[in-house]
């Protein structure tokens, strides 16, 4: 998020010392030393560990199956999987050989794990599996590219050690599904999209109530999966809701695989990845806030530098993610591209790694052409993708905002003298240039090119703002509606991340109350916006519409929250409009 609301969230909090588990056992976030090391048995290991076997039975409570043995401590991080194709999908554990094999810790013996994926929860019917080993390495991590599937299944998987201290161990029982075949006929596609997830925040219960939804395809996480702060450094309206491990900011590879662990014991959202696959971006918070390609906001000479930061945080992610990145002539990269059928391409954008250094909302250089939010590369990759797709829907997972949000909107063939006078960028002061709106060269690329080949139905759904829009993207924000729209975006709420009244504690809907009707009244293209609420949305696409549904937590600071269904926006086949609805799609 942008460094203006970063810089109003750094304050102190109580911190506790200790972090609860999914079985509910609490676990020191230090290393233990050599002395409780050898204290602590194989056997009592195991046994203690038979706490976290539990997770099957959390899980299970969502109709996800139980493990046909116990899950141990040593899937302690659970199972996940992503990145569906017809035939393949990506699959996830991380496995605990030993006590002292913490995550982050360097230390403990390889464990060789075989992975099954079956048609049924039994596993009476296997259809593909393999061997793997997981080692210090890659933290004990174990991530499997599972091919040889059919197209739009349904599946099961697990993961067994079959060496080692911890032989024997059988994980949880995941669900997931592979995507339909390229060319098939699907008549609906429905994703749980979440973004911005603080864990000193507050509980996950938007995870767990996402769990509920009916007929899910997949879960699009848009970013700040994590965040990178010390404890206290951006919490909840009060302080800390629960602490952070480790306590200091993260900056080595030790701190990143450490924080990724901590949010993988969250029962919340340990049981929506046991049951879904997940198709995530990383935005900032997974290295550090507002980074750019050269550094970030949150990046101090004293920390070391960024490129050794940034490369441990990746490197973290992707052991720690069940995500399947590109690798081409380029190097390896997150940006890629998911199909569905005939339905839809859904194009999942890096708007961090390859982006120029953020400029005041009222400098001249928002508007200059050299300046890059996408990269070249990504940039081309993106238009041709979008010009070419013979999809029905074309959605883009976009990490922040492209909607200009301005204050005001100006039309520059009228207002050229006073903003060349004044030094501001010409179509107005944006209310974030972290977001396109300090890139617009790129955002006029892009839009231009939908424009100049007739492409419709293409979708932005992004996160990043911890606020709730429904936008329609304008040719002209300062003469809309006349000058019409060329693309929409439908924008999810965090979470648990800090919202405007959070972050300066007034009570809710004070000055989150205010906001809305000031930016719609400025900004016509901006159908409805919300600043208070905290959640996640369900986006339906069918042929004749795409919609979004926003569902918002009653209290994020209570782990049993309930929930309220919020609103909900259409965009019919062919409209290049945002129309409210009534209901929630099914």
């Amino acid at each position: 998020m942008s460094a203006h609301v970063s810089a109003a969230h750094r304050y102190p909090g109580s911190a506790g010392s200790s972090v609860t588990t999914l079985s509910g056992a609490k676990i020191s976030p230090q290393t233990p030393n050599a002395n409780e090391r050898a204290g602590t048995s194989r056997r009592t290991f195991l046994r203690s560990g038979v706490a976290v076997a539990g997770t099957a039975a959390v899980l299970g409570q969502a109709s996800a199956p139980a493990s046909s043995a116990p899950a141990r401590g040593v899937f302690a991080h659970g199972v996940a999987s992503g990145d569906p194709l017809p035939d393949r999908v990506i699959l996830w554990t991380r496995v605990t050989p030993t006590p002292a094999a913490t995550p982050g810790s360097g230390i403990g013996p390889a464990a060789d794990v075989v992975w099954e994926v079956a048609r049924d929860a039994s596993f009476g019917t296997v259809v593909a599996t393999g061997r793997r080993t997981a080692t210090t390495d890659t933290d004990f991590t174990v991530k499997v590219d599972a091919a040889g599937l059919a197209p739009d299944t349904r599946y099961f998987y697990r993961f067994r050690v079959v060496s080692g201290p911890a032989s024997g161990a059988v994980s949880p029982t995941g669900r997931t599904r592979s995507a339909p075949a390229t060319g098939a006929d699907v008549g609906s596609v429905r994703f749980g999209v979440v973004s911005c997830s603080n864990w000193e925040a507050g509980y996950f219960g938007a995870y767990r109530h996402l769990a509920g939804q009916p007929d899910l395809t997949a879960i699009v996480h848009l970013g700040d999966y994590i965040y990178e702060y010390e404890t206290g450094g951006y919490t909840g309206k009060t302080g800390p809701v629960r602490t952070h491990s480790p306590r200091n900011e993260t900056v080595s590879l030790r701190d990143y695989r450490m924080r990724h662990a901590q949010y993988k014991t969250d029962p919340d959202l340990a049981r929506l990845h046991i049951m879904h696959p997940w198709i995530c971006t990383w935005d900032d918070h997974e290295s550090a806030n507002d980074a750019w390609s050269g550094g970030a906001e949150n990046h101090q000479r004293n920390e070391g530098s960024w490129a050794a930061r940034k490369a441990a945080s990746e490197r973290a992610y992707y052991e720690w993610m069940p995500v399947r990145p590109v690798v081409d002539a380029g190097g390896r990269h997150l940006y890629r591209r998911l199909r569905f059928g005939t339905l839809l391409e859904l194009s999942m954008l890096d708007l961090r790694t390859y982006r120029d250094v953020q400029v005041p909302a009222t400098s001249r250089k928002i508007d200059d052409p050299g300046r890059s939010i996408t990269g070249r590369a990504q940039m081309d990759w993106l238009t041709r993708g979008l010009v070419t797709s013979d999809t029905r829907w074309r959605i883009v997972g976009n990490p922040v905002m492209i909607t200009p949000v301005l204050i005001p909107p100006l039309e520059p063939r009228t207002t050229a003298a006073v903003t060349d006078l004044l030094g501001v960028p010409g179509a107005g002061v944006p209310y974030n240039p972290d977001q396109w709106d300090g890139y617009t060269a790129d955002r006029k690329r892009l839009l231009n090119t939908l424009r100049a080949n007739n492409i419709d139905n293409v979708v932005f759904i992004t996160g990043d703002i911890h606020s709730s829009w429904a936008c329609d993207i304008p040719v002209d924000a300062a003469t809309y509606p006349g000058s019409g729209s060329v693309a929409t975006e439908l924008v999810v709420t965090s979470v648990t991340s800090s919202n405007i009244d959070d972050i300066l504690k007034v009570p809710a809907n004070t000055l989150g109350a205010a906001v809305p009707p000031a930016f719609m009244t400025a900004n016509h293209h901006v159908r409805w916006n919300d600043f208070d609420a905290h959640g996640y949305a369900v986006l339906t696409v069918t042929r004749n519409a795409t919609q979004m549904d926003w569902f918002f937590v009653n209290e994020k600071t209570d782990p049993n929250t309930g929930q309220t269904y919020a609103r909900s926006f259409r965009v019919g086949s062919g409209s290049q409009r945002v129309q409210p609805v009534a209901r929630p799609a099914r």
